[in-house]
């Protein structure tokens, strides 16, 4: 069974830095295209950075830029750099593994001055 656990959320100001993990355990982490999603309040889940197996990476337009996902295959664990942060940001942020179709459970981002 597959289990993601995401940290490094937290307050930030408008203009701030955080980056994201997302630690895997029992996935065929090598071969998996891992996703980072965020939702808002009221607002539907959304796509937000995704990483293939490979490194090949691709961006939703609003964070193209200013987030950066990488993945370090020998620790199973998935980054996401997210820089110059805005108010329209914040959501909880989710992980998940494309192959078995897992999310975490979230970690909040809330950017405030």
């Amino acid at each position: 069974q597959v289990q993601l656990v995401e940290s490094g959320g937290g307050l930030v100001q408008p203009g701030g830095s955080l980056r994201l993990s997302c630690a895997a355990s029992g996935s065929i982490f090598s071969i998996a295209a891992m996703g980072w999603y965020r939702q808002a309040p009221g607002q539907q889940r959304e796509l937000v950075a995704i990483i293939t197996g490979g490194g090949s990476t691709n961006y939703a337009d609003s964070v193209k830029g200013r987030f950066t996902t990488s993945r370090d295959n020998a620790k199973k664990t998935v980054y996401l750099q997210m820089n110059s942060l805005k108010p329209e940001d914040t959501a909880v942020y989710y992980c998940r593994d494309s192959y078995s179709g897992s999310w975490g459970q979230g970690t909040q981002v809330t950017v405030s001055s």
